[in-house]
């Protein structure tokens, strides 16, 4: 691992204060009250001792690390840095050479900020040292004039160039000190996420001081005989390694030993979580067999490729047990996942038991109603439909029939979650687009059963990271290729220059029978902008590329009727064009659709992307889209070019996971797990998998994870998971 700096660092740790470092999180109430990496059960008394108390802090200090979420010592020994400075030992001015790192110590003056004729910002300076004095410029900084000011005692780090017989640095890193604070040089100095008020030198200091008090109360909670089968070190080595490290070896050591721990107690959380449904639940063994198989499959007007069939072979072995499954079914857009649904949905109703598929929006329920009506529309077999929209004679006539076994077959929204929806024999609940939905909302249809089967799906595709951790308790069945009968979709990244001729061939495709799509991305609902931000692109279309055509609107922000009349229109034909929001990513299915233009792509994933692709050609011509975009940077372009190139829903999730990270591809938050801490799943990979093979070989030997020397892991795996582990929430 190399250590991380930046120029213009010390000021950035303001910039940053209030918010979650990209690897580790401030502390909050929420982290103290589960526990940390190396925590006591209960946690020594000392280490509650409250921060105003240590050396250096005080009432007002102590006041800044508050709102910071820091309370307490055991606080601030787990407030990791969020990057590093590494400062090159002080060299003097007639030492320098061009452009090799070093280090200068010295006063500014002369601090000036101004435009250039480009429109950068640069921010100049002199540095006044014993030996003479020095050129210094910073770049599109403009915040560095609020920051720094004359007569500044700083060390600047950088390669010094020679120009007009003057040493200049340009954007050099910089660390302030104090008048009587020693230069330090050729050290690591961690950065800390600050407050306004709280100087980078003070936060190091206070942060020591807990260290060099406290740090023997904290307990090692992994036994020496683990540690030395895994090369961990030290709990009490790891934290003075990853405050105060002497060397990118020691660092990388300390750094290994945190990231292992808090994965471990992740994936020792999952597996608890597993092994607690297998020992405690029960639900109905619904075994298959050919000519249960036959009558299902009669059902379907279309025979079911190799993929599906394997997976409902998968399924089939877990509904044959009485131990809940615990599935999650993945599959790229268009793999035909809503067949193996159904028919494990049907294997439940072959058994006289009942099934639900709960679906994130209305649009999308009321499509999956649509299409069991017209499967089963020769069969005994019953289905309704449960969503907001119901009133109340309807809602209560048809609870009434679900409580009495008249319906096989539940759809609907979360409306299913509300009281008073009973089943007489719930066997099975599907919840599709699974990232939709919590873990809290998911235990309440448990309740509503006795114990029943659980299929989870999504079209997003997860990186194996991810289902090792997020999803690590769930079975995964996936869902490679699509069906034969799927059209190809031409994809084009669209510049502003080629806009004309883009909406000539689309309006040469509508001309042809086609319809087609706008989609603009989604705006922060607070803001009241979003429904703004879509009018003005439809009356624009209205008006100039489309005028003339059939356009319609859909956006979040109308109502239920407002969005099934839009659909209702656009399906039947009567509209040729819609335009909308992100609203279009899961559920609405218009074979005559093959047309897709996608303004702003910058702000959409990559999965994000091929979802709203996969909205088109899913009848018998091929699609079309186009992305226009002002992307920032090269690696905004290169994810562009990325969806333009594949198709491939797996590759582009794996991609969209390297670019954007776990946080932003799921809304993982929603499976209910405390945010990570320390590790960082996509640098982290390699530990998942350690770890994750740990945690297994414990659990699977109960005699040594019962063990004395194994109760202080356990008790911390308990606090920090005691919501995900209660069997209520399990799915």
């Amino acid at each position: 691992m190399g250590v991380e700096s930046n120029s213009g660092s010390e000021f950035r740790e303001d910039q940053h204060a209030g918010q979650a470092s990209a690897d580790v999180g401030p502390a909050t109430k929420s982290d103290r009250d589960h526990g940390e990496p190396g925590e006591s059960a209960g946690g020594p008394d000392d280490l509650k001792t409250e921060v105003q108390f240590l050396r250096g802090v005080g009432p007002r200090r102590a006041e800044m690390l508050q709102r910071m979420g820091l309370r307490t010592v055991q606080d601030l020994i787990f407030f990791f840095p969020r990057d590093y400075q590494t400062l090159a030992a002080v060299t003097p001015i007639d030492s320098l050479l061009e452009s090799e790192s070093a280090s200068v110590h010295g006063e500014l003056e002369s601090v000036s900020s101004r435009r250039t004729r480009r429109g950068m910002h640069l921010v100049t300076a002199r540095l006044s040292t014993h030996e003479g004095e020095l050129k210094v410029a910073w770049f599109n900084q403009p915040f560095l004039a609020n920051r720094l000011h004359n007569g500044m005692r700083v060390v600047l780090s950088g390669k010094p160039k020679k120009r007009d017989g003057q040493w200049e640095f340009s954007n050099p890193k910089w660390m302030v000190l104090r008048e009587d604070e020693a230069v330090p040089g050729g050290q690591i100095l961690p950065v800390y996420r600050l407050t306004e008020g709280m100087p980078p030198q003070q936060m190091r200091s206070i942060v020591a001081s807990a260290l060099g008090n406290f740090l023997p109360s904290v307990e090692e909670v992994l036994p020496e005989s683990f540690r030395r089968d895994h090369q961990l070190i030290s709990i009490h080595e790891a934290l003075k390694g990853i405050h105060a490290p002497e060397s990118e070896p020691q660092l990388e050591e300390a750094r290994r030993r945190l990231v292992f721990q808090e994965l471990l107690v992740l994936q020792l959380a999952l597996a608890m979580r597993r092994e607690n449904l297998q020992l405690k639940s029960r639900a109905p063994r619904l075994t298959s067999n050919a000519k249960i198989d036959a009558r299902i499959c009669r059902l379907f007007p279309f025979d079911l490729t190799e993929a599906q069939r394997r997976a409902i072979d998968e399924i089939c072995v877990d509904l044959g047990r009485e131990v809940p499954m615990n599935r999650l079914l993945q599959g790229d857009v268009g793999a035909g996942k809503t067949v193996v649904a159904f028919y494990a949905m049907l294997l439940a109703v072959a058994h006289q038991h009942q099934a639900v598929l709960m679906a994130p929006t209305e649009i999308l329920a009321e499509q999956h109603f649509k299409n069991l009506q017209r499967l089963l529309s020769h069969s005994h077999v019953s289905v309704g439909q449960l969503t907001g929209r119901l009133k109340q004679r309807e809602r209560t006539e048809l609870l009434e029939q679900l409580e009495t076994g008249h319906i096989d077959i539940l759809v609907g929204t979360q409306a299913i979650l509300q009281p008073g929806v009973r089943f007489r024999a719930l066997a099975i609940v599907v919840i599709d687009e699974q990232h939709k939905f919590g873990v809290k909302q998911r235990a309440v249809l448990r309740e509503a059963g006795e114990d029943p089967h659980y299929l989870v799906m999504t079209a997003t595709p997860i990186p194996r990271t991810m289902t090792m951790t997020a999803f690590g308790d769930l079975d995964v069945s996936t869902l490679e290729g699509r069906p034969p009968n799927r059209q190809t979709i031409h994809s084009y990244l669209g510049e502003d220059d080629s806009r004309d001729s883009w909406w000539d061939f689309f309006r040469k495709k509508l001309d042809e029978g086609r319809q087609g799509y706008v989609v603009t991305p989604l705006v922060e609902e607070t803001d009241g902008s979003q429904e703004a931000s879509v009018k003005s692109v439809f009356e624009n279309l209205c008006n100039e590329a489309l005028s003339g055509y059939r356009v319609g609107l859909l956006h979040g922000r109308q109502t239920p009727e407002e969005k099934a009349d839009a659909m209702f229109q656009f399906s039947t034909g009567e509209l040729q064009v819609l335009v909308a929001t992100s609203v279009l990513e899961v559920g609405i299915d218009v074979p005559n659709a093959t047309l897709m233009t996608i303004e702003s792509g910058e702000r959409f994933g990559l999965s994000q992307l091929h979802q709203l692709r996969g909205r088109i050609s899913r009848g018998t011509h091929p699609g079309f889209v186009c992305v226009f975009a002002d992307p920032k940077g090269d690696q905004g372009r290169e994810r562009l070019k990325a969806f333009v190139k594949s198709n491939d829903g797996f590759e582009l999730a794996e991609l969209d996971f390297s670019f954007r990270g776990p946080g932003n591809m799921l809304g993982t938050r929603q499976h209910g797990m405390p945010p990570l801490r320390v590790a960082d799943l996509l640098r982290d990979r390699d530990v998942v998998l350690e770890a994750r093979q740990a945690a297994q070989g414990l659990i699977g030997q109960e005699a040594q994870w019962l063990d004395a020397q194994f109760e202080p892991l356990r008790k911390q795996v308990l606090r920090r998971y005691e919501s995900v582990l209660d069997l209520g929430d399990v799915g």
